[in-house]
């Protein structure tokens, strides 16, 4: 297996059935390639775009995932707290990251761009500064989570208790105040 893999763009294939061919990734491209199942611990993955892949129920134990992006993608039952903190930073534009997990990780100024994320768990994640655009935050959990300057405003469905997080500056529709007030049974007209 070659250590390091650069600037290579992989098309259609699939890696549960093939393996991969490195360790370590840069600058590569993910067209159309299916990881499901897979074990991509101790991998790392620098500047690299996945695009209309299946990631889904894929084992992450310190894997690096540093400036990588996510395009029409299925990541089903991640658990991204496991990846490597070091130089953590992701992007999901239209991806479906249902009953994923991010406890206790740095996810600062991430976007999450059309995406559902529906019973995903961001408990004592760091979200400051993110944004959550036009995505679905259904059975969503924030606990002890870091919200502050967290763009909520084209977000939809989430339910979260302001005296269970740390709030300051975030930006709520007036549509979503309701899933701010859930807690106090009150009626909004």
């Amino acid at each position: 297996m070659k250590e390091i893999v650069e600037e290579q763009e992989f098309l259609n294939t699939d890696f549960l059935e093939n393996g991969l061919i490195g360790k370590i990734y840069e600058y590569c491209q993910f067209k159309n390639c299916n990881f499901g199942g897979t074990n991509l611990s101790e991998f790392s993955f620098m500047d690299c775009k996945f695009m209309d892949c299946n990631i889904s129920n894929v084992k992450l134990h310190n894997t690096a995932l540093k400036t990588v992006s996510f395009e029409n993608c299925k990541l089903l039952g991640l658990r991204f707290e496991d990846c490597s903190k070091f130089l953590f930073a992701v992007k999901f534009d239209n991806c479906v990251l249902n009953f994923s997990t991010f406890c206790k990780i740095s996810l600062k100024t991430t976007l999450f761009k059309n995406c559902k994320l529906i019973d995903v768990d961001f408990t004592n994640a760091d979200l400051s500064g993110s944004v959550f655009e036009n995505s679905d935050l259904s059975g969503a959990t924030f606990e002890n989570t870091n919200l502050e300057k967290v763009d909520f405003s084209e977000a939809n469905h989430y339910l979260i208790d302001p005296e269970k997080n740390k709030m300051k500056k975030a930006k709520f529709s007036k549509n979503g105040i309701k899933g701010l007030l859930s807690k106090y049974n009150i009626e909004i007209v």
